[in-house]
């Protein structure tokens, strides 16, 4: 791994123009499952796990259009 890619996944990204409504996008896609999750899965460590993958694959989107998306 190069330097450069681990100071890029250790940096603060400041939002650029136009990804704020995209991450905003994402995470509500997320919360909507998460929802969708919650009301049909019985309480149990497999809706759990569920429940945080969701949040992972959110947070691992909006990394992705901040550390690779540039000016």
């Amino acid at each position: 791994m190069h330097i450069q890619d681990i100071n890029n996944r250790f940096t603060y990204h400041a939002p650029k123009p136009g990804q704020s409504k995209r991450y905003e996008d994402l995470r509500e896609a997320g919360r909507q499952l998460a929802i969708l999750i919650n009301d049909l899965c019985p309480e149990s460590r497999e809706k759990s796990l569920a429940i945080t993958k969701v949040e992972e694959a959110i947070s691992w989107a909006n990394a992705a259009i901040a550390r690779n998306e540039y000016e």
